[in-house]
């Protein structure tokens, strides 16, 4: 396994808030056991019990000190990409007699980097997205978002205090267009709202890596397929971030060496429904390119 932040979680969701993509927790109410941060660390919970430090026991998440006084804690997260969320996961892996009882989750739209005084106060208008609910310890709190609009931060609410794990925003990344007018981008990348929407296989390695904004470290860390013995092929569908007209492909078989892909072939399809697999719809980018082991390729593309 890797510690390497996984920005998509599975197939048609991008992990909203995943540090590699820019999200970031920009404010807490308080975080006197374990610091905010912990919420978005992109590798499992790592607690190990019986070590302690000046604040107590060392603690792999967000812990808030025991509550004297009325209220409840909470935690704002910018999300790494807007969009519409599709559901949360309040992990309170490694929690068990410091978890808390209930937690709520709202969501607001507010573009550009705003303050925390300004998310705080009245200038952010605030949308529950998971009513006050019950919430377990030492366990994945999964919560189904049906909110159709587009948001750019989260607050975590808990009740009254306790430790979460991670904090898990999975939904569409819907960008703003606004950010890349007139630029050449990766019409691909997950940073820009690209998301693998299909794949025929990820028997070792999931497609949803194909088009991460940061470079594999190893092998782990691609799309690998199992072997084929049916004289067929692998493939994989990215939904484009923005329509564009493709000038440049890249294709790194870098870490693959013995089970490298032979050849590339690339299609795409206008804006509009997906077309099926083998549809007229599908236009030739690229055409059956050779590819070597371990190497980074990088095709021109006459998208006419």
């Amino acid at each position: 396994m890797t510690d390497r932040p996984e920005p998509t979680d599975d197939i048609g969701h991008v992990g909203l808030a995943a540090r590699l993509l820019g999200a970031t927790v920009v404010a807490a109410s308080d975080e006197a056991f374990g610091e905010k941060e912990h919420l978005l660390d992109a590798a499992p919970v790592d607690f190990q019990p019986g070590r302690y430090g000046p604040r107590g026991e060392i603690v792999d998440g967000w812990e808030t000190r025991r509550r004297r006084s009325p209220g409840h804690d909470w935690a704002i997260v910018r999300l790494g990409l807007p969009g519409r969320i599709a559901s949360v996961d309040v992990d309170t892996t490694s929690f068990t007699g410091n978890f808390p009882p209930e937690c709520r989750v709202e969501a607001c739209g507010l573009e550009g980097y705003p303050a925390p005084a300004t998310l705080s106060g009245d200038g952010a208008r605030w949308h529950e997205i998971v009513p006050r609910s019950p919430v377990r310890g030492d366990g994945h709190n999964v919560f189904a978002v049906a909110d159709p609009r587009r948001f750019t931060h989260v607050r975590l609410s808990i009740f009254p205090d306790g430790g979460v794990a991670r904090l898990r925003i999975l939904g569409e990344a819907i960008p703003d267009p606004r950010q890349v007018d007139g630029v050449s981008i990766d019409l691909a990348g997950q940073q820009h709202g690209g998301q693998v929407v299909d794949s025929s296989d990820g028997f070792y390695g999931s497609a949803s890596t194909l088009n991460r904004p940061d470079e594999a470290r190893t092998m782990g860390e691609g799309w690998e397929t199992q072997r084929r013995r049916d004289g067929g092929h692998d493939f994989a569908i990215i939904r484009l971030g923005y329509p564009g007209a493709v000038q440049q492909a890249i294709v790194d078989t870098r870490h693959f060496r013995y089970n490298a892909s032979a050849a590339v072939a690339l299609w795409g399809y206008r804006p509009g429904p997906r077309p099926a697999l083998r549809a007229p719809d599908w236009r030739p980018l690229l055409p059956h390119q050779r590819l070597e082991p371990d190497t980074r390729h990088v095709f021109e593309v006459a998208d006419g």
